[in-house]
């Protein structure tokens, strides 16, 4: 499956961003999905995911901020991320793969999209 990640972009502290990542394949609604990030000499770290059946898992760190959510018509992965913060800068990867999904066990991922937030 190919993945294409889109929406990042620069936007100041308690703003909101949403991305998006489309995928081909005409078994979509069969997938997991999931967002993961890699900020600038850090390792790529799990955002959250969403499972085939819509069942959902958020990193501490963006729960309450972040929303991600899936389109199975439009083959579509979304991640809402509001109240953004400077730490939230990083790329982030869209991905599939087994569940409860990690980073060592995609199977696919997408290419990044850089999002920047300012102080």
């Amino acid at each position: 499956v190919q993945l294409q990640a889109s929406g990042g972009g620069l936007v100041q502290a308690g703003g909101s961003l949403r991305l998006s990542c489309a995928a081909s394949g005409r078994t979509f609604n069969r997938y997991n999905m999931g967002w993961f990030r890699q900020a600038p000499g850090k390792g790529r770290e799990f955002v959250a995911h969403i499972a085939w059946n819509s069942a959902t898992h958020y990193a501490d760190s963006v729960r309450g901020r972040f929303t991600i959510s899936r389109d199975n018509a439009k083959n579509t992965m979304y991640l809402q991320m509001n109240n953004l913060k400077p730490e939230d800068t990083a790329v982030y990867y869209c991905a599939t793969g087994a569940w409860p999904m990690f980073s060592d066990n995609v199977a696919s991922w997408g290419q990044g999209t850089q999002v920047t937030v300012s102080s």
